[in-house]
């Protein structure tokens, strides 16, 4: 077994004692300090063994708990189970449960069973929180606290309770003031659909054909509020009872119901379930693709998912749970290569992870998560993903202190309220806002780069090229910097074309940034699989495959690719940039490529499956395949700390390198 080391990162597990036998508790932490880690996370579903009866507290064993894996030298995350309200409390305040958008509530016996809006609930969350923390907030063990656990899983942000009801009424009145000032926003003129009074106002659901756009953007906004709001009741609650510790929650893959960069305001760590294979499974892309990357994971949705909770977390993120091996919720589980749970551990650190956690210690042979790998087997003899972590571990003693991740010049614009607008109105089934958001990612990765994903509040002075994947409402704040900003600019399609309350604006799209980027849209149309729109760019043609607009030009706006029929299709004012449709991932990619060049990147070309980042004197490269990889023509490195030249699927290198651009 690898011995423990030495470094400034950690790896972790999470752990459910009160799912075995207490009797196994000493040697499951034994084993867990022998194989590396240091770090267990525990109690975040556990509400029916703390309070097994209403007001009859059992901390006892969670105490014992805490204790043995404390004695064996782990640090321990200790969980609110706010997540997993037990059927007492159900039953004595039903209307606590959500409500589909059909009207349907929706019931016990899984998990998330709650309204965020609640406020009785909240006051319960607040009662359970504070008798863990006056127990628990300053024992030694504890380095670390979790509020609740995956915010929104399972369709549970938007809920359309009586309580949401009336919280958005209260919420609209303080936003618009007076009912005449909302009618005029969300232009309820339109269909006679004028309000006398906030009373008046329903949830935007269950009418005969589409409800207001602006009605529907707002309540977005709400329900993403209250998620925050939720969040602030536990984390006011451990910063009095627990100082010093860090709180920190766990998003999720491609997510975007709430607004992570409001519930971060109140949190010290970001952190992320990172599921590679079940991810690309639901996630939409071609069946080649998925086929090419089944077992290994997409090579670009882990990193993509580091680098944007990295930003959330203003620097500081770690993954909560790391596959170790198949999963049981997509709708294919295949199980991970060999080699990949150590592949996607060491990517994690690579991106500036403090800590890997790899979920769960050992699989479970009972209720929902059965199919659910773990670093364990039922009858607990070690499945291969606790070898591969020891594997890590070793590997990390061998680097020994990691550094920080290096400075990126390339930074990616991410807006969730960008996202709640593209559903609001789509107009097109296929064109998605994280689809758009991921594919300049992943252009910007097979260059070699490495990239920050910033919120639209960043400062945005220290990057020399930007991309704002399609922003329908751009922030003033963004606007501002936009039009301040000295480097090179792509902004996507769509951005700018709607207000804060979803109305086209008085100059048309791009709205703020007309003077930025030199034109004008006058019309826009999406269209099927197929019927792609040609786009001549650099002697080659390519193609708009989902959206394309029509624009005009303002003098002294260059027109650098057109459409077949004549269109603008790629324009550049001064270093500003603008795309006038979806390009396909051909297109994408050779104009990133030359606008990174243009603004003084060192880029390169990277195979389908290969990827780099740099951390403090470490360049890491991963091989995700679909097959071995020399690295020699892309990396001259030699000075080699793990790995080699040549990379079978599932690989790592690891080499020493000079800072430098």
């Amino acid at each position: 077994m690898a011995e423990p080391h030495a470094t400034d990162v950690t790896i972790g597990v999470c752990y459910y004692p009160e799912h075995w036998p207490e009797a196994m508790w000493a040697d499951d932490a034994r084993r867990m300090r022998a194989a590396g880690i240091t770090r267990v996370r525990i109690g975040e579903f556990a509400w029916s063994r703390l309070e097994p009866r209403p007001g009859h507290f059992d901390f006892d064993w969670l105490g014992r708990a805490i204790d043995t894996l404390h004695g064996a030298g782990l640090e321990v995350v200790l969980g609110t189970p706010t997540a997993t309200p037990p059927k007492w409390l159900v039953d004595r305040m039903p209307d606590m449960l959500p409500v589909d958008a059909r009207g349907r509530t929706r019931g016990f016996s899984s998990r998330r069973h709650y309204c965020f809006s609640h406020a009785g609930y909240r006051h319960e969350c607040a009662r359970i929180v504070t008798a863990l923390a006056e127990r628990f907030g300053r024992h030694p063990g504890i380095v670390a606290w979790q509020t609740d656990n995956e915010y929104g899983c399972h369709d549970t942000v938007l809920s359309y309770s009586h309580e949401a009801l009336v919280g958005f009424r209260h919420w609209l009145k303080e936003r618009y003031g007076d009912i005449h000032a909302l009618n005029e926003a969300w232009g309820n003129v339109f269909w006679s659909m004028e309000y006398r009074d906030f009373a008046e106002i329903d949830l935007p659901a269950g009418a005969v054909t589409e409800t207001n756009p602006a009605h529907r953007a707002d309540f977005h906004r709400y329900a993403s509020d209250q998620v925050a709001a939720f969040n602030r009741v536990q984390t006011a609650i451990i910063r009095t009872l627990s100082p010093g510790r860090d709180i920190l929650h766990n998003f999720m893959t491609f997510f975007l119901d709430f607004d992570h960069y409001a519930v971060m305001k109140d949190l010290d760590i970001a952190t992320w379930d990172s599921y590679p294979l079940g991810s690309l499974d639901v996630f939409p892309g071609e069946a080649a693709h998925k086929a090419a990357f089944a077992r290994t994971g997409d090579p670009d949705l882990q990193a993509f998912h580091h680098d944007l909770y990295r930003g959330a977390g203003r620097g500081r993120f770690w993954v909560m749970e790391q596959q170790p091996g198949p999963v049981n919720w997509a709708q294919y589980n295949t199980d991970a290569a060999p080699g990949l749970v150590r592949l996607w551990g060491l990517e994690g650190f690579a991106h500036g992870a403090e800590t890997i956690s790899y979920f769960r210690w050992r699989q479970a042979p009972f209720a929902q998560e059965q199919f659910h790998a773990g670093l364990n087997l039922p009858d607990n003899t070690p499945d291969r993903a606790f070898f591969e972590v020891e594997h890590l571990s070793a590997d990390l003693a061998a680097l020994g202190p990691l550094g920080v991740p290096v400075a990126a010049k390339a930074a990616l614009v991410f807006s969730y309220e960008a996202a709640w607008f593209l559903r609001v109105q789509p107009q097109g089934r296929n064109f998605t806002y994280i689809e758009q958001a991921f594919a300049m990612y992943r252009a910007l990765r097979r260059l070699g780069l490495d990239i920050d994903i910033v919120g639209p509040q960043a400062d945005l002075a220290p990057y020399t090229l930007v991309l704002v994947p399609p922003m329908p409402h751009v922030p003033d704040v963004l606007a501002a910097a936009l039009s301040t900003f000295k480097g090179t600019l792509l902004v996507g399609t769509r951005t700018g074309s709607r207000t804060a309350s979803h109305r086209i604006p008085d100059n048309l799209a791009p709205g703020p940034l007309a003077a930025v980027l030199g034109v004008k849209v006058t019309r826009a149309e999406s269209f099927r699989p197929g019927s792609a729109v040609p786009v001549r760019f650099d002697n080659e043609t390519f193609a708009f495959d989902r959206w394309r607009e029509f624009v005009v030009t303002a003098p002294g706006t260059e027109v650098l690719a057109e459409t077949e029929d004549g269109h603008p299709a790629l324009t550049r004012r001064a270093r500003a940039h603008y795309l006038a449709g979806a390009p396909d991932p051909a297109l994408l990619e050779r104009i990133v490529e030359r606008l990174a060049r243009e603004a003084g990147l060192a880029v390169m070309t990277l195979p389908a499956g290969l990827r780099t980042r740099r951390r403090g004197a470490f360049r890491f490269v991963f091989n995700y395949g679909p097959g071995p990889v020399d690295i020699s023509p892309y990396f001259p490195d030699r000075d080699f700390v793990l790995g080699a030249l040549a990379l079978d699927v599932g690989g790592v290198a690891v080499s020493r390198f000079l800072a430098g651009p």
